[in-house]
């Protein structure tokens, strides 16, 4: 999948919250965010059960999931 830089602003906690998370299981503080709001937007789940079904990788299941964008999947209604 794409990926572009942004800014967000976001409470002291949830950044706290998100580098603990990263630190314990070795991952980048982004890929914790980024996994927190996929599941939000309930994009994880679709894409795992359209995973399940086929041989598609995440970026083929994401196209399907949200038919009309390769880009930016989070834009999109389901």
């Amino acid at each position: 999948m794409t990926r572009r830089k942004t800014t967000l602003y976001l409470d002291d906690e949830l950044l706290r919250a998100a580098a603990e998370r990263a630190a314990r299981s070795g991952r980048e503080e982004n890929d914790i965010i980024e996994e927190a709001l996929r599941r939000y937007f309930g994009l994880e789940a679709i894409v795992r059960r359209i995973q399940a079904r086929g041989d598609l990788d995440e970026d083929e299941s994401v196209v399907v999931a949200y038919p009309g964008s390769t880009e930016d999947p989070l834009m999109l209604t389901p």
